[in-house]
């Protein structure tokens, strides 16, 4: 029987200003703005999806800017940092790029024997590189970054909780992950352990509850093939005492959420049908998309939008 839940399908956050998110990670990060739409629960702001070349499942990451929204910050009952895959010979050309833009990191760090850097968006969202040559993934450049160095989808996530033992039950008897190792109080699983499907747990018994905003996740998807297979991981966790939603329909993919015992808030997406429904896949993220219910008040829509556009000539 073939798993249900196959790794992350994408991670969505809360930003601040729009034009600066669209910099960073296409410029800076040299992500593919693969999608311009709207937040399908608050019209009045953007959503926007960096990703690779089509916004492949595993590789998108997901932006709500809010123009002069607070920082957050880091705590308990939340995903503090999202992790990208990189190959081992691009770390020393990253921690040169992101100097070169005046953006701090961490010195190279190890993790389960990877090397690893650490640093923060403008708007203080946590962001990890991981260099290991176990991803196959192509990436996506602008051609500003050369193509062995490119950021190649997701690595894995960071869940911050004051215990582990609930959302681990919910990720190893219901979501299709297994844990893997544990190491300095970090805890790791996956569903088959490689890049694009990590999930580690770190314990933070004392902390302090996080405060969503600006540079926080609002929540982290994960992967299923359908429509099929999500109504029955829906079934299998409403039977197993998750709160889940009904199954919304976000055109590029359909959705049910619920809270995982830590307070994390997952959603279960499918990889069908992808970003190519509404543009050219040479034309992906260019012009802004609307939902069939909303493209009728386009003409209130649109103007209530900052203007954006994609600047990726000065960061070469």
């Amino acid at each position: 029987m073939s798993a249900l839940i196959t790794g992350i399908h994408h991670i969505t956050a809360i930003a601040g200003n729009a034009q600066k998110n669209v910099d960073f990670y296409t410029g800076i990060l040299g992500l593919r703005l693969v999608k311009k739409t709207i937040n399908f629960d608050a019209p009045d702001v953007y959503h926007f999806y960096f990703g690779d070349e089509l916004g492949t499942p595993g590789t998108v990451f997901t932006t709500f800017p809010f123009d002069g929204a607070k920082k957050g910050t880091k705590g308990t009952g939340e995903m503090t940092y999202t992790a990208f895959s990189i190959s081992k010979a691009s770390l020393q050309y990253w921690v040169d790029r992101l100097q070169k833009y005046r953006v701090p990191t961490s010195d190279i760090l190890t993790r389960f024997g990877e090397k690893l850097i650490r640093f923060e968006d403008h708007d203080g969202m946590g962001i990890e590189l991981i260099a290991n040559d176990n991803d196959e993934r192509k990436g996506w450049t602008y051609g500003f970054i050369p193509a062995e160095h490119v950021i190649k989808g997701f690595y894995g996530a960071t869940l911050n909780l004051k215990a582990k033992e609930l959302t681990e039950k919910l990720l190893t008897q219901f979501m299709n992950y297994q844990f893997i190792a544990e190491e300095e109080g970090r805890y790791r699983y996956g569903t088959a352990g490689k890049p694009g499907d990590i999930v580690d747990i770190v314990l933070d018994k004392n902390g302090r509850q996080g405060v969503q905003s600006a540079g926080t996740v609002h929540h982290i998807a994960f992967r299923t093939a359908n429509t099929q297979t999500q109504l029955e991981i829906q079934k299998i966790l409403m039977n197993n005492g998750y709160q889940v939603t009904e199954v919304k329909d976000r055109n590029y993919f359909k959705s049910i959420y619920f809270r995982e015992p830590g307070g994390v808030l997952f959603e279960i997406a499918t990889d069908e049908p992808g970003f190519a429904i509404d543009e050219d896949e040479a034309h992906l993220g260019e012009l802004l998309k609307l939902p069939d219910w909303a493209e009728q008040h386009r003409d209130k829509i649109e103007p209530k939008l900052a203007k954006v556009q994609l600047n990726v000539e000065k960061y070469v």
